[in-house]
């Protein structure tokens, strides 16, 4: 093709020089049709193809590839006609050549068939209607990459966006993830926009009917907001939350963030959506945060409580002092043990409760066969049973991480009591953990071995110092009694000794 400068050029030297045909032809090194192109079109004309390009081997079978694509026009939608398959049944019928060329000639038949999607620009009322969708994101988490599922809810009118960061797409995630975006909003929109998400329906039916989770019907009960679902494989139906996942993606995790947790974390997605308020969408007279103070009147009020975001399974202690759930196991206070206990799952912890108590609470864990203990419930059992100290699950992974002063004090009790009594001591101390904080037990244990008190009482005794100085007592004001002002600052009156002796003489 002629580039738009030279095809400028040889118009001007026709136009305005006046030179001929044969001049320019000459001048620019061009065939005179080209030339006389130029002067009859002021723009270059595009590439044309006259006529079909010969396909020798692919040709004879052009036919019988648009019969099997009409063919499947009238198939089920997910048992068509590949690109494979045509290949495989051209083959079959004597086709010689490449398995790519027929698969771009099917891409190219479809793309001739298929119309550009066309969408209705929609209108929202304030307060009306939100959408919820999910999507995935990598974080650094804790100096390891992670996968994490990001929860999303937008409100359709003024836009404001709530993200929140979820180990995976469970259905108590799926709650807390609204309970915390109506927080967020400050009340709760009329109606919500989902996919067919299993969190929410068991069952697609027919049209716009939906058999839902029982457990989601009482969370919508609970803040009395409507449900929609869209219609299957049609994304578009809410496609503000759709281009939020992709917005937030690229606004609010890029670069990459690092986080020593989940709440860290969280805490970083949620003053990113605050800054958003700030941004003004184009054709958008106010800011995202001007439109959502004129919406928040018209959202539902939030209900006195927030609803139970959780998965709540009856459990059995094993031999062991703990209970299964998701096939990991949790321990329980061995001085609180009871048979029958109920389990509450809760998107980043778990709580196990004996009627109404929660007697043990742990950190969630998503992988699979894990032991999760927590070396505090086994200490009443360790008091009893000293000689299982050095072998007990619990402590030895307890030990890979506490204060190396813990082992001088162990080594030292040991030396003092070699007879077991020197492990309960030792016991007795670590039982403090569960009212004082880690680092001032460590405190408290150094200035114990100072002090040459390294036992029990010594470290309490140091601890109550730490947590408790003494303070000189207030000065007393006695103008009021001038008598009583030197009292405790006098010296002694010794002659008061002497005439005691004397009268013992007499």
């Amino acid at each position: 093709m002629v580039p738009v400068e030279e095809w400028e050029r040889i118009r001007r030297a026709y136009f305005v020089e006046g030179m001929s045909i044969r001049a320019i032809a000459r001048r620019f090194h061009h065939g005179r049709r080209v030339v006389r192109k130029a002067i009859r079109s002021p723009e270059p004309e595009g590439y044309r193809l006259r006529r079909e390009r010969a396909a020798p081997v692919l040709g004879p079978y052009k036919a019988r590839i648009d019969e099997l694509l009409e063919e499947n026009e009238r198939l089920p939608r997910k048992q068509r006609y590949t690109g494979r398959k045509i290949y495989e049944i051209l083959r079959s019928e004597g086709y010689t050549g490449s398995e790519s060329t027929v698969r771009r000639y099917v891409a190219q038949r479809r793309k001739e068939k298929r119309r550009p999607a066309v969408y209705i620009p929609l209108e929202f009322e304030p307060g009306a209607d939100a959408q919820v969708d999910w999507g995935e994101a990598v974080v650094i988490l804790d100096g390891e990459e992670v996968t994490v599922q990001l929860f999303l809810m937008r409100l359709c009118y003024s836009r404001r966006l709530f993200v929140m960061a979820f180990p995976a797409q469970k259905q108590e995630a799926f709650f807390l993830g609204h309970v915390c975006a109506f927080h967020h909003f400050g009340g709760v929109p009329r109606r919500i926009i989902y996919d067919n998400l299993t969190a929410a329906v068991r069952r697609v039916l027919e049209g716009r009917n939906r058999k839902e989770q029982e457990r989601f019907t009482l969370f919508r009960s609970h803040y009395l907001f409507e449900s929609r679902f869209c219609t299957p494989g049609q994304a578009h139906e809410k496609g503000r939350v759709e281009k939020g996942v992709g917005f937030a993606r690229r606004n609010f995790l890029v670069p990459i963030p690092h986080v020593d947790s989940w709440e860290a974390l969280n805490d970083h997605l949620l003053e990113a959506c605050r800054a958003d308020d700030c941004r003004r969408v184009h054709r958008q007279e106010r800011t995202i945060g001007e439109m959502w103070e004129m919406e928040r009147p018209h959202l539902l009020p939030l209900p006195e409580r927030d609803f139970d975001c959780c998965v709540v399974r009856p459990v059995t202690l094993n031999g062991f002092g703990q209970v299964e759930f998701e096939t990991n196991r949790y321990s329980v206070p061995a001085d609180r043990a009871h048979r029958n206990l109920v389990l509450k799952a809760y998107p980043f912890h778990v709580e196990i409760l004996y009627l109404d108590e929660v007697i043990a609470t742990h950190p969630r864990c998503y992988d699979r066969h894990q032991d999760i203990l927590d070396p505090l419930h086994y200490l009443p059992l360790l008091e009893q049973r000293p000689g299982a100290f050095d072998h007990a699950q619990p402590i030895r992974r307890w030990r890979e991480s506490w204060p190396p002063v813990y082992e001088q004090l162990l080594a030292h009790l040991r030396e003092k009591w070699p007879d077991g009594r020197g492990v309960r001591e030792f016991v007795r101390i670590l039982k403090l953990h569960r009212d004082y904080p880690a680092d001032l037990i460590a405190q408290a244990v150094s200035q114990a071995l100072a002090y040459g008190c390294a036992h029990a009482d010594g470290v309490l005794l140091c601890l109550r110092q730490l947590t408790a100085p003494d303070r000189p007592p207030p000065s007393l004001d006695l103008s009021r009694w001038p008598e009583l002002v030197g009292v405790g600052s006098r010296p002694p009156d010794l002659e008061a000794y002497n005439r005691l002796l004397r009268r013992d003489d007499k």
